[in-house]
């Protein structure tokens, strides 16, 4: 379901909905978004792509993005400075074609700007993930900085979960080791061992770091 109606800038949709920039209107994203959760077009979001209920907005960096150039290095350096107010999370498309620019993407959003970011396969990926950051359990934001709470939640257990040996249990263990996304992402495979095992370990480093599939190359 979606609908067209004015939204001031900084305006924080209801539960359940998503505001999208109106130039994602006919895109792949949007097409696996519907039936999920209801959308909002607007038009005047300035370099965000969504915002979502729990005060969180998101930009997304698409492969062509990332290989034509660094401009995008300037619109993520605007997104950071005009949302204060908001938990920025940047979703990155990571393939076979981007990877090999990814680790430097990845230093610059988390090391240099203090962004959260979330590889994502694709657009069909990224609006699973959006969907379920709508219909998460806790209505609030599951990455917001915390002391007395976890980071991770239910987006990151859905997504670590998606590299092989993970399943449920060693997500959950990674909850309770790692308190923040930037940790996790920036962890070494020997510091994810002792959580989930060697393979596991493995695994989960390649998908943060260095491939697409966590696989071996065909």
């Amino acid at each position: 379901m979606e609908t067209k109606a004015p939204v001031l800038l900084n305006a924080v949709p209801p539960y359940g909905h998503v505001i999208a920039n109106e130039k994602w209107r006919s895109s792949a994203l949007i097409q696996s978004l519907k039936g999920g959760v209801k959308i909002i077009f607007e038009g005047e979001l300035d370099v965000v792509d969504f915002r979502l209920h729990n005060k969180s907005c998101i930009l997304y960096v698409s492969e062509c993005d990332i290989i034509a150039g660094n401009n995008y290095r300037r619109k993520l350096v605007r997104y950071r400075n005009a949302h204060s107010s908001f938990q920025e999370l940047v979703l990155v498309e990571k393939t076979r074609l981007s990877e090999q620019y990814f680790s430097a993407l990845q230093r610059f959003v988390v090391l240099d700007l203090g962004l959260t970011l979330l590889p994502v396969g694709g657009q069909t990926e990224a609006a699973q993930l959006i969907t379920q950051i709508v219909h998460g359990g806790n209505r609030e934001n599951p990455f917001r900085r915390s002391r007395s709470s976890g980071l991770l939640e239910p987006l990151v257990l859905a997504l670590v979960q998606q590299v092989p040996g993970v399943g449920g249990v060693k997500a959950q263990a990674l909850l309770r080791r790692f308190c923040s996304v930037q940790q996790l992402c920036n962890a070494t495979a020997a510091e994810l061992e002792p959580v989930v095992g060697q393979n596991a370990a493995q695994n989960l480093h390649s998908f943060f770091h260095n491939h697409t599939s966590a696989g071996p190359a065909s």
